[in-house]
């Protein structure tokens, strides 16, 4: 397994120093983040079909492009990955030819070969897509035998249209998703938070879908302006700065979601993930450093008891930490290459939610507020 890291400046591709040697021609797969004007902007396909002629090419736009150590904004990033044995099918759904996210999301794993079939990656439309939805869809079908991560489309700050692209120029309510198959790759995955909880533990009394009307039999949202003190004033944008971890029924580790928006006269709060009636909620705020001891942890725990570095990994954060760690963003960044010993070239993206199992052996979730990182290895 090779991969290689591009940049795309000034009209031509720029190479990571760290890059592989690679033929181009004969990549496999390229995975390609970059901001949503400058991919509608540019013919990002033609570009990348014309240098990676033989490859499988997914383009998904983004809250920020990682690009090794280094985060950007409304930039183009390309990873090309040449695979010895691992073979690379891929399928795609749009969101509007399906009633909800929960059928596009069986339909999406139904159309691939389940035989041989060792992970999937799935970058999806963010702002037409109900992400919760999406992975029960999904997990509808693997039955939590197939590994699942991915991640769904940014738009910068502004949350209005995201674009992703499978082997054509990039558009809106796409659900692609990429087949490994064979039995030399290894795939190491890991999603941590690292927010504060404080308050009491409630429970959700009243909700539909992703809106929170009551938790312990009284107004969500009453309650949670009453937790912000001062900073309830800066409504829905301080929203960012106080997740709420949510146990779902029959789990013991939380998942976190983010707050969207607000509604003063329902009294209800509307979150970026299903928060289901029943499940018991905490809130939690921000805490810079850690936030970047979790995404070391993310690290730490893709590739457990092992001491060498994977080839490839795979970096999909939440639009809300990088929103709130600003000019810090990159630590957390610089914190997954120090786990990895400087030897793993890194790439990925600022999402509007990430995708993957919260345990080992479990189907995959989605996650807001989190570092979320796959890795790859392909065995000799």
């Amino acid at each position: 397994m090779k991969t290689a890291l591009y940049q795309y400046q000034d009209g031509q591709w720029l190479t990571h120093t760290q890059n592989a040697v690679i033929d181009e021609s004969k990549a496999d797969l390229v995975l390609c983040f970059g901001g949503r004007d400058t991919l509608t902007a540019l013919p990002v396909y033609e570009l990348l079909h014309k240098k990676f002629p033989k490859a499988v090419i997914a383009i998904c736009s983004t809250a920020g492009e990682i690009y090794h150590t280094q985060v950007s904004d409304n930039g183009i990033t390309a990873t090309a990955i040449d695979f010895a044995d691992t073979v690379i099918k891929p399928q795609k759904v749009y969101i509007r030819d399906y009633t909800n996210s929960f059928e596009a999301g069986k339909a999406l794993i139904n159309q691939f070969d389940q035989n041989d079939l060792s992970y999937v990656l799935v970058l999806s439309d963010g702002s037409s897509v109900n992400g919760s939805e999406l992975v029960r869809g999904v997990n509808s079908v693997t039955g939590e035998k197939i590994l699942v991560t991915g991640g769904l489309a940014g738009d910068g700050a502004r949350f209005e249209t995201t674009v992703v692209g499978l082997d054509a120029e990039p558009e809106q309510g796409l659900i692609a998703g990429i087949g490994f198959y064979g039995n030399k790759l290894k795939i190491g995955h890991g999603s941590k938070g690292g927010w504060e909880t404080f308050g009491l533990e409630r429970l959700v009394t009243k909700s539909e879908a992703n809106v929170l009307y009551e938790m312990d039999d009284k107004n969500a949202l009453d309650l949670y302006k009453r937790y912000l003190g001062p900073d309830a004033e800066g409504l829905p944008g301080t929203a960012l700065l106080y997740p709420l971890a949510v146990t779902l029924a029959g789990n013991t580790e939380p998942i976190v979601r983010t707050i969207l928006s607000v509604d003063h006269e329902a009294g209800s709060m509307t979150f970026a993930g299903d928060i289901p009636k029943g499940a018991k909620v905490r809130f939690m705020r921000a805490n810079f450093d850690k936030l970047t001891a979790a995404a070391s942890l993310a690290a730490t725990q893709t590739q457990p008891g092992e001491d060498t570095a994977p080839d490839f990994a795979l970096l999909i954060s939440c639009v809300g930490r990088k929103m709130i760690l600003g000019s810090r963003t990159e630590d957390e960044v610089d914190a997954v290459d120090e786990i990895f010993g400087h030897k793993t070239l890194l790439s990925g993206f600022y999402s509007y939610g990430e995708i993957s199992p919260l345990i080992k052996g479990q189907g995959c979730q989605l996650h807001n507020q989190t570092m979320t990182i796959t890795t790859f290895n392909e065995r000799e």
